[in-house]
């Protein structure tokens, strides 16, 4: 046996064990990362934009993820794109390009992007799970019981949840969880968008406006002011922003796709096809929601059908969506949980708690490493995501805010500065100053969409008491 030849049957080019993703399991990634909780305020989103904007935005917003995610993808390898030196994550590859403070603002914003994540999956499972809840009670009460309880208690147990999955170690090995996710994703999508159009059915006509929603509209929040009406069309920007992002973990899904052929390659297929489905989906969730609810289109698409008929297709829908956010918080959360225990591993390399492996044998399945450091960070971090979201319980407004915080420096900006640096395009030519009003024109929507998501928390905060919140 040639020994060389057998280690490359087994290990890559950088002397890692063999990736085996391939374009359909990036896809999956790719799929349960988009088609997130996000998709339930498109409905919302588009009833404070109209007809008009609301779809046309969501397509702009599609075009330039698409175009950014392919400029990334090339970022996975410095040099050349086959055989370069393979850069694992995006931290890596901002480090290999650009370097510098550029290096740690990075860090600090994709870092925070993906624990803030965590925070409005948190929350967006316990809407889920209370609806469940609810709409037996109503079946139960017919509708005499007006089945008013608290987050609290499903927030902690979808922690609980968290709390073992996280103990998966890799990224590379939550695949499984990922493409059930994915059908999951496209359970509920598929039920809301089945239920919007048999409301539009019902109702025998379109609803909504070519403006969105009017000034003057009575709301759960109030009366609509033409500036509360400005508010809301900047949050929905974030809202649709927020459905789309999933740059911050493009290259982390890339390091476990197998080559040949080459691995941005299998990525620019994966991207294509994900974000075209998404965006199918997406325009029709969104577009069914806006004509089944018109200006009272809710904050999550799945609660505006009531509870009571048909409560078994809404709890089905509402339980895909719980189990896809246990996937979509792993693959968000899985390339933070890996940067924090490789810093430790260097900062304490002879510290057995951080670094050492016991192996504990699971019968009939496998053989479990346990690391005491990773145990018990990761149950940590999960405990206080789901602390902060008891006591910020504001899903749209979380949301909102958390897409317009990521979207122009991770998902615009990076990308494009990387490629420029890449590529060697000097200044002032025309490739260079397209690429600058890119950037600069998604600077200004996510500025815009941040203020919007800003005073709609500041709203909330006026009726609100911590850990007390109820629907």
């Amino acid at each position: 046996m040639n020994p060389l030849n057998n280690y490359s049957k087994c290990f890559d080019d950088d002397g890692r064990l063999k990736r085996t993703g391939t374009f359909w399991t990036a896809t999956s990634h790719i799929i349960t990362a988009v088609i997130g909780s996000g998709v339930l305020s498109l409905a919302w989103a588009i009833a404070q934009l109209g007809w008009v904007a609301g779809p046309a935005v969501m397509i702009l917003f599609a075009i330039v993820i698409l175009y950014t995610s392919s400029l990334l993808s090339r970022c996975y390898r410095t040099g050349d794109p086959v055989t370069g030196t393979r850069n694992y994550t995006y931290m890596d590859a901002v480090k290999a390009n650009l370097g510098g403070t550029k290096v740690t603002v990075c860090g600090a914003i994709q870092y925070l992007n993906l624990f803030g994540t965590a925070i409005g999956y948190t929350i967006a499972a316990s809407v889920s799970m209370m609806a469940i809840k609810r709409s037996n009670c109503f079946h139960n009460s017919r509708g005499k019981d007006p089945c008013h309880m608290s987050s609290n208690g499903y927030m902690i147990a979808f922690g609980i949840t968290e709390i073992i999955f996280s103990q998966i170690p890799d990224f590379d090995q939550v695949w499984w969880l990922s493409i059930v996710a994915a059908i999951m994703s496209f359970t509920y999508s598929t039920v809301g968008l089945s239920l919007g159009i048999a409301q539009v059915a019902e109702n025998g006509s379109f609803k909504g406006s070519l403006m969105g929603i009017s000034v003057g509209t009575l709301t759960k929040a109030g009366t609509v002011t033409s500036t509360q009406k400005l508010w809301r069309s900047l949050q929905a920007l974030g809202a649709i922003a927020f459905a789309y992002s999933y740059s911050i973990i493009l290259l982390e899904i890339q390091d476990t796709v197998k080559s040949p052929p080459a691995e941005y390659k299998t990525m620019k297929k994966a991207t294509i096809l994900s974000i075209t489905v998404t965006t199918v989906f997406y325009l029709l969730c969104g577009c069914m929601g806006y004509a089944a609810f018109g200006d009272y289109s809710p904050g999550n698409l799945l609660t505006g059908f009531g509870f009571y008929n048909p409560y078994w297709l809404l709890d089905i829908a509402n339980l895909a969506i719980v189990i896809h956010l246990v996937g979509a918080y792993q693959v968000y959360c899985q390339p933070l949980y890996a940067f924090v225990e490789k810093w430790s591993a260097k900062r304490w390399s002879k510290s057995e708690f951080v670094t050492a492996e016991y192996d504990i044998p699971i019968p009939c399945f496998c053989v479990y490493q346990l690391n005491f450091f990773r145990l018990t960070w990761r149950t940590a971090f999960v405990a206080l995501t789901t602390i902060i979201a008891m006591l910020m319980p504001f899903f749209n407004d979380v949301v909102g805010i958390l897409g317009a915080f990521g979207f122009w420096p991770l998902t615009v900006y990076f990308p494009v500065e990387m490629y420029i640096s890449q590529h060697k395009i000097k200044r002032w030519t025309t490739r260079w100053i397209a690429l600058q009003m890119l950037s600069l024109t998604c600077l200004i929507v996510s500025i815009a969409a941040a203020v919007g998501s800003v005073a709609g928390v500041l709203l909330d905060l006026k009726t609100y008491k911590p850990f007390k919140t109820s629907y």
